[in-house]
């Protein structure tokens, strides 16, 4: 009965503040330009106590022996910050900032430095400058009188310059670099896309666990009342005034509720485990959570108005948007190879022997104008290629506008299916535990055997289990709605009824 009672509790309190129930979200995120700024989680910052260094000398976090308090925005905190998988966005994030820089790197002046002395030995004679060759020099007078020749010479040179180069027309270049704009922004949004889905994962995972609990709370109940019931027909056999058989069906209702508690405990353990692994916690990590299973109900949402809000905050939908312009940006890259390129090189320095102060200046200064005569062939094949490219994403951007218009219209159908089943079973419940009431009195006064007692308990077993598994599909369905509306990461709160 106490079980029961928890059970319902959610629900009277729900009626009791029907006034207070949250705005429409759809309304109140259907403006484009509203700051949807409120951050997802409490900032809550989990440090371990304790590591240990583990494979390749990594520092591995240890579970500590003491279960950690944990509320539903406090999940949201660390799974955002711990989670594995948006380790690996932030990963590539970081990569496709590299990236830009490299294409940035084909426009902007390039200079360089560069110095080097070097000393050489050389043989003229191997280079063809014979004695012989050198005495008819001498001969014709181009040598003065005397002049000694060395076949073996040393020469030790010092040189330094600086070296530009700029790209003064390139526009293929040019659309690139606009492009990488688009590609980080695409890889912003798959991050947030990433992040929506880990929202609605941890949420459905921590209510996943709330309602473990809550069977195990309802199973626990349930035993210690078969147990009564046990102890009373045995009682009442043992006296003479009960049969046998009411003594061994009160036992079979004891054990097959006590198999029922230790499988509400064991699923418990194991959605405990998968949500500590879910946001990225020490394995074996204690957890307790602070929360109550919320009811709340959502404010009817108007199909269009859930639609504009999707598209305007579907991070999947705006990242197709994104490729689409950047898959335009490499389309215009392509077209403009027909254009000619225009870049600039030269370098100034000085140069003269190490062992003297002899120097001398020396430079280069190129302009070079490169005109594309003939590559049509090359040309059609990678247009036509970027062309498909474009047709794909915009087939895509099609289909998925369809996709999340169907998404949204099952959303509301579970939602409201679910907010109908609440109701069923809360009232499943409150039938099923008068009837255990009423059968109670008829096993005490002696008017009828434990059998319809039995019956009766097990219909309150099943009513409550129905009870727990109905709150947690309304609520889960109404975070699949805020998730395919785009604003889960923002309005969970509002749409599982917490301020």
């Amino acid at each position: 009965m106490l079980a029961a009672a928890g059970a319902l509790a959610p629900f009277s309190a729900c009626i009791q503040a029907q006034e207070a129930l949250p705005t429409d979200p759809g309304a109140i995120v259907a403006a484009q330009n509203e700051a949807l700024s409120r951050p997802t989680g409490s900032g809550f910052v989990f440090k371990a106590q304790t590591s240990f260094t583990g494979p390749g000398g990594l520092a591995v976090d240890r579970a500590s022996d003491a279960a950690l308090p944990l509320s539903l925005d406090d999940a949201m905190s660390i799974g955002l910050a711990r989670n594995v998988r948006l380790k690996y966005d932030r990963a590539n994030m970081r990569a496709v900032k590299g990236d830009t820089l490299g294409v940035l790197n084909a426009l902007i002046p390039n200079l360089s430095v560069n110095a080097q002395s070097s000393a050489q030995e050389i043989n003229l004679a191997a280079l063809g400058f014979k004695p012989s060759l050198i005495a008819g020099f001498a001969d014709s007078g181009l040598l003065p009188p005397g002049y000694v020749f060395n076949e073996i010479v040393k020469v030790q040179t010092t040189q330094a310059s600086v070296n530009a180069s700029q790209v003064l027309f390139n526009l293929p270049d040019y659309e690139l670099y606009r492009g990488t704009t688009n590609e980080t922004r695409v890889v912003d949004l798959q991050r947030l896309t990433d992040d929506g889905d880990l929202v609605l994962t941890i949420g459905t995972s921590y209510l996943q666990v709330l309602a473990d609990q809550a069977n195990v709370t309802n199973t626990e109940a349930q035993q210690r009342s078969a147990n009564t019931l046990f102890d009373q027909a045995t009682q009442k056999h043992q006296a003479g005034v009960g049969t046998n058989l009411d003594a061994l069906r009160g036992q079979v209702e004891y054990q097959q509720r006590e198999q029922d508690v230790v499988a509400a405990e064991s699923q418990l353990d194991k959605d405990m485990i998968q949500l500590t692994r879910i946001l990225g916690l020490p394995a074996g990590q204690k957890l307790e959570l602070t929360d109550a299973a919320p009811f709340a109900e959502l404010a009817a949402m108007d199909l269009d108005a859930a639609k504009i809000t999707a598209y305007k905050h579907r991070k999947d939908y705006l990242s197709v948007l994104e490729q689409i312009a950047l898959t335009q940006r490499e389309l215009k890259a392509v077209k403009y190879q027909r254009l000619p390129t225009l870049a600039f090189n030269g370098f100034y320095g000085v140069i003269g022997l190490t062992t003297s102060s002899s120097y001398h200046g020396i430079f280069t200064a190129e302009g070079s104008l490169s005109v594309p005569i003939f590559r049509e062939a090359a040309q059609r094949g990678e247009q036509d290629v970027v062309d498909a490219q474009l047709t794909a994403l915009r087939q895509r951007e099609a289909d998925l506008r369809v996709t999340i218009d169907a998404q949204i219209r099952t959303s509301m159908l579970d939602v409201n299916a679910a907010k109908e089943l609440v109701a069923v079973a809360q009232s499943n419940v409150e039938l099923a535990q008068q009837e255990l009431s009423d059968e109670r009195e008829r096993f005490s006064a002696g008017v009828d055997d434990n059998l319809p007692l039995v019956d009766a308990q097990g219909s309150v077993a099943s009513a409550q289990a129905q009870l727990v598994n109905s709150l947690y599909q309304y609520n889960v369905a109404k975070l699949q709605l805020a998730r395919n509306t785009g604003v889960v990461e923002t309005r969970y709160r509002s749409y599982l009824g917490k301020p």
